[in-house]
C-alpha cells in the first residue's frame, strides 16, 4: 500500500493544480535553503570576523561566498541536514491544498471537508518544528557515537517524526485531532515505514526538493487506505 500510494502521487504530477503546488513548494524550498545558508555564513563571519578561516568553508566572507559557485555545492550538501525541517514547514503550508487535489481526483465520492483553521495549522507547525529540530540536535550525539549507523539513525528518527506529522495532518482534515491520533497509533508501524520512505530521499540533494509535496500526496492516499480498513 505504501509503494502504490507513492506511485499514485508520482502519477499525479501532470495534474495542473498539483503541478502548480509542486513548483511553488520547490521554489519555497530553495528559498528557505538559500536563506538558511546565507544566515549560516553571516553568523560564522559575525562570530569569527571577516578574516576567519574554516577547513570546510575556507576564508569566510559571507556575501561573496553566498554568490560563488562553490556555494551551490556546499548548499546541496547542507540540504541533507536542512531538508527535514524544511520539508516539515512546506508540508504544513501546502498539505491541505495537495490533499484536496488528490481527493478531487481519486476520492471524488467523499463529501467536502472544512479543512483546518490557520491557528490550528500554525500551532501544529511550530510545535512539531520544535520537536523535530530538538530531536535532530540530540541525534548528532548518536551520529558521533555510532558513525557507521548514522544514516540509519537519521532515516529511522526522521521517518518516525515525518510520518507522524504527514499522517496526522492528512487525517485531521477528516477525523479531527483525537480521531487522527487514534488511527495513527493503531497503524503506527505502517506510518513509520511510510515516513522512512519519505526520509530516505530527503538525504539525496536535488531529489529532496520534490519530497515534501509528494509526501503530502502519498500520506493522503495512505490515510484513506488505512481508514477504509
Amino acid at each position: 500500500m505504501i509503494l502504490s500510494s507513492f506511485g499514485r502521487a508520482l502519477a499525479q504530477i501532470g495534474d495542473r493544480r498539483f503541478r502548480r503546488v509542486l513548483l511553488i513548494g520547490i521554489a519555497l524550498t530553495l528559498a528557505l535553503l538559500i536563506a538558511a545558508y546565507a544566515g549560516l555564513l553571516w553568523l560564522v563571519e559575525l562570530t569569527v570576523g571577516p578574516d576567519g578561516y574554516f577547513d570546510v568553508l575556507g576564508r569566510v566572507e559571507w556575501l561573496d561566498d553566498l554568490l560563488s559557485w562553490s556555494s551551490l555545492i556546499f548548499m546541496l550538501v547542507l540540504s541533507v541536514f536542512l531538508m527535514v525541517p524544511v520539508a516539515s514547514a512546506i508540508t504544513s503550508m501546502f498539505l491541505d491544498e495537495v490533499a484536496q487535489a488528490v481527493e478531487d481526483r481519486h476520492y471524488a465520492h467523499l463529501p467536502p471537508v472544512p479543512g483546518l483553521s490557520f491557528y490550528e495549522e500554525l500551532r501544529d507547525t511550530i510545535n512539531f518544528l520544535g520537536l523535530l529540530i530538538g530531536a535532530n540536535l540530540l541525534a548528532f550525539v548518536l551520529y558521533a557515537m555510532f558513525p557507521p549507523a548514522a544514516v540509519f539513525i537519521f532515516w529511522g528518527l526522521n521517518g518516525y517524526l515525518l510520518g507522524r506529522e504527514y499522517f496526522q495532518l492528512a487525517a485531521m482534515r477528516h477525523l479531527g485531532r483525537e480521531g487522527a491520533q487514534a488511527l495513527r497509533k493503531r497503524h503506527r508501524a505502517t506510518v513509520w515505514a511510510a515516513g522512512v520512505l519519505m526520509a530516505m530521499p530527503l538525504s539525496l540533494p536535488l531529489v529532496n526538493l520534490f519530497i515534501p509535496i509528494l509526501g503530502a500526496a502519498t500520506f493522503t492516499h495512505i490515510f484513506h487506505g488505512l481508514k477504509d480498513r
